[in-house]
């Protein structure tokens, strides 16, 4: 048994829910160090610089990311994982392995179609 019963995972305001929502969001990327907000549009891709702020504020107002601004000028802010965030990296790899491995499988499967469903009398 998987141990996701009805009245659980799936509520609205479930913590493990909420928790798999942040870290599904397209945008979020796990690195291991200090990261500039330049670096991590360039790392990402295809991500506008409101989407990346608007999705590391989250990240941040959810523990997961810590922001560091540096009284510089120009003005200098880095992002790194907090050590909840840490947490993340293996999970993430472990998930990106199997998608590298099994990714040609589930394309496969898309342009195939539906399998035809048995019709009863």
């Amino acid at each position: 048994m998987s141990g996701f019963g009805p009245g659980n995972f799936f509520l609205a305001d479930c913590p493990a829910r909420l928790a798999v929502e942040l870290i599904a969001d397209k945008w979020t990327v796990v690195s291991e160090g200090p990261v500039r907000h330049g670096e991590l549009i360039e790392l990402i891709g295809g991500i506008s610089r409101k989407m990346l702020t608007q999705t590391l504020r989250r990240l941040e107002a959810h523990g997961l990311v810590r922001r560091h601004a540096y009284a510089e000028v120009p003005p200098r802010v880095e992002y790194e994982l907090t050590p909840l965030g840490a947490t993340l990296i293996d999970p993430i790899h472990m998930l990106t392995e199997w998608a590298m491995a099994n990714g040609d499988a589930v394309l496969d499967a898309l342009d195939a179609g539906p399998e035809p469903v048995a019709q009863s009398d």
